[in-house]
């Protein structure tokens, strides 16, 4: 039947030769596809670990931490480094161990670390419409959630009644000095929520409305000894509900 087809021994070994050639092409092109594939994945986890673990505070920052209460020689150094430097923020037992900024708006360092560098995880960031001296009586920061705990991530710990009672304090650094924080609840409220997203120098009448809304919101609270002249920071980060969010409030002391 070949021969009737006008086939030839050398035609037929020709066809032969096409044909293994291209199934070499189709066996390297394959190759190739899994091989990209492969490098695909693995560049990124490597860029997805990257980004979690920048959110931690890095060794290079935590030289800038202050030592002491009376010694914030070193915050005011990271200051010359980056006007933007309010103050630096800790919540003892907890990873929320960091330097905070005050943009020109609320965007600005939502993508660029404390030192103005492009950065995923951001910064933490103080409101504008708060006093950069830390004085109103109301005073609100920001940052992302990370799911490894970095930046305000670990706020969720705050959740669990046990880790509540036990992680009941902080800190927080200024040019001025050093403040105690007493933790006084965990809140989970909505992004359009007015109340806790209203910062500011506060009245007594707008200190009273903001403690009893920070009860009707509270996961867990224990406002006890907050009274209209107290001075509360909060810090805010996103929850894993749609436009839901999630505070962290302490009263400075």
């Amino acid at each position: 039947p070949l021969k009737q087809r006008g086939l030839q021994p050398m035609e037929l070994k020709r066809i032969a030769r096409l044909a293994r050639a291209g199934d070499r092409v189709l066996t390297w092109f394959a190759g190739f596809l899994v091989l990209l594939m492969l490098l695909y994945g693995g560049y990124s986890l490597w860029d997805t670990n990257n980004v979690m673990n920048g959110g931690f505070i890095s060794d290079e920052l935590l030289h800038y931490k202050p030592t002491g209460v009376n010694d914030c020689a070193r915050l005011q150094e990271l200051m010359a480094k980056n006007p933007d430097v309010v103050g630096w923020v800790t919540i003892d037992g907890t990873n929320i161990d960091y330097p905070f900024v005050q943009g020109k708006d609320n965007q600005e360092y939502l993508n660029k670390n404390v030192l103005g560098e492009s950065a995923v995880s951001g910064a933490v960031f103080l409101d504008t419409r708060n006093s950069r001296a830390m004085t109103d009586s109301y005073n609100l920061l920001y940052a992302h959630h990370m799911d490894n705990g970095a930046m305000f991530g670990d706020v969720d710990r705050f959740l669990d009644r046990g880790f509540f009672d036990l992680h009941r304090t902080g800190t927080l650094y200024t040019k001025d000095g050093a403040f105690r924080l007493r933790i006084v609840a965990v809140c989970s409220f909505a992004a359009s929520d007015d109340i806790i997203f209203g910062p500011g120098n506060l009245d007594q009448a707008s200190m009273q409305t903001l403690l009893a809304h920070i009860s009707q919101t509270a996961v867990h609270a224990d406002t006890d000894g907050a009274g209209f002249d107290a001075r509360i920071i909060a810090l805010s980060t996103c929850s894993d509900k749609t436009n839901g969010r999630r505070a962290l409030l302490a009263e400075i002391l």
